[in-house]
Parts: structure tokens; C-alpha cells; sequence
């Protein structure tokens, strides 16, 4: 969360699968737990709203770093678009450096 809407630069595998693992994690808990507290799905709601730009600065920075346009990130849109989304996040890194040095070296790019 500490880039929770930064766009620009790229993000590593482990960086983007991280993320996508603990959010996965609380949105399950929060999906089983709500309802089971008597709070109904308000929470998850909360929680999706509140996450959202986050989930999406970090998958358009793992498209970067994969050489990919953020702009990927659209075909999200369409049902089976989603998987085409996650398998080019699988992906390796690109030694490309239009959208950045790679992360951890010795120029990254400004949190903004």
C-alpha cells in the first residue's frame, strides 16, 4: 500500500503476487466473517471500494515491468479477459526500461 496509486514505474512478481495474495486472503475472511457477525456483505463492499485503485496501480506496474502497456489491464473487462490478464502477469521481466529501471536498482522512479 505504500504506492497506493502510483502508476508509473513497474512492479516485481513477487511484489504483485504478494499483494494479490494477502488482499485474496482478506476479502475471503471479510466475505465468511461479515455475514457471520451480522454485518452482512458491508464489509466486503468497503474493502473492494477501498482497494480497488491499489489492485489496479499494481497490475498496470506489473504490465510494466513485463513490457506491456498498462492499458492491458482493459481487457479485465471481458469475462475471459481476466485470465488473459493474470497470464501476462505471470510473466517474466522485461529488461525494457521504458516505464522504469528495474525495481531496487539504483534509480527507481519517485513514489508519487
Amino acid at each position: 500500500m505504500k504506492k497506493y496509486a502510483t502508476f508509473k514505474g513497474r512492479a516485481t512478481r513477487a511484489e504483485f503476487w504478494w499483494f494479490a495474495l494477502i488482499d485474496t486472503v482478506i476479502s475471503v475472511a471479510l466475505y465468511f466473517g461479515g455475514p457471520a457477525l451480522g454485518l452482512g456483505m458491508t464489509p466486503v463492499l468497503i474493502y473492494t471500494l477501498a482497494t480497488a485503485l491499489p489492485n489496479l496501480a499494481v497490475t498496470v506496474r506489473r504490465l510494466h515491468d513485463t513490457g506491456r502497456s498498462g492499458w492491458n489491464v482493459l481487457w479485465g473487462i471481458i469475462p475471459i479477459g481476466s485470465i488473459a490478464v493474470v497470464i501476462m502477469c505471470a510473466g517474466e521481466s522485461s529488461a525494457d526500461e521504458s516505464h522504469g529501471p528495474y525495481p531496487g536498482t539504483a534509480n527507481p522512479l519517485p513514489a508519487v
